[in-house]
């Protein structure tokens, strides 16, 4: 019995994001009510509110999951040098978008929220800075401003696919992400990585 109220949960508050995200299509989350949400995905009020208090909530606990998935993602690929064996990381990183593609899209979009993107950013930033020092220990002045290069123009990259419906697989987009930062770091180091 329980599993089945659990599916039941879990089923609601996956109706809940996906309604969110198609309502953060078309307008910011202030101007987003509890009443035009549950009328979107067809459920009561009181449901909305056996889990949530209001829609700031819902929206902090979507963002809260997202960000404990790319941890974890982070926590299953330790600092190592950048190379080919990298990829798995990064392709982690494009299936949990893939999984949440209409939240992400709406988060990343117009009428998202930036203060969760630049959370995103910092943490993938974090491991990320500390796998370039470990290959590259003497050009790390240098690399810190291609990496915030790339860091930008993978986000640019993120919403293009996101917002896209060519089809690419998060493994395609993945290899994409890391050739483009491959490229980048190279350009501007000139010794071989720390073996």
């Amino acid at each position: 019995m329980a599993e089945k109220t659990d599916r039941r949960v879990r089923k609601t508050k996956n109706q809940l994001k996906l309604g969110l995200a198609k309502l953060m299509q078309q307008k910011s989350i202030k101007e987003i009510t509890v009443k035009e949400l549950v009328n979107e995905v067809d459920i009561n009020r009181s449901t909305f509110y056996l889990h949530y208090t209001d829609i700031y909530d819902l929206l902090h606990s979507i963002e809260d999951e997202l960000t404990i998935e790319i941890r974890d993602a982070i926590h299953a690929h330790p600092v190592s040098p950048f190379t080919e064996d990298s990829l798995p990381f990064v392709e982690d990183i494009f299936r949990i978008l893939a999984e949440n593609k209409d939240i992400c899209n709406a988060l990343f979009g117009t009428n998202g929220d930036i203060a969760f993107i630049h959370r995103m950013e910092n943490l993938i930033s974090v491991h990320s800075l500390d796998v370039l020092k470990t290959t590259f220990p003497d050009n790390i002045q240098t690399l810190k401003y291609s990496y915030a290069f790339c860091l930008t123009g993978c986000v640019g990259l993120i919403k293009a696919w996101l917002n896209s419906d060519t089809g690419e697989s998060p493994q395609e987009m993945a290899r994409i992400a890391f050739q483009l930062i491959m490229h980048t770091i190279e350009a501007f180091t000139p010794q071989t990585p720390a073996e």
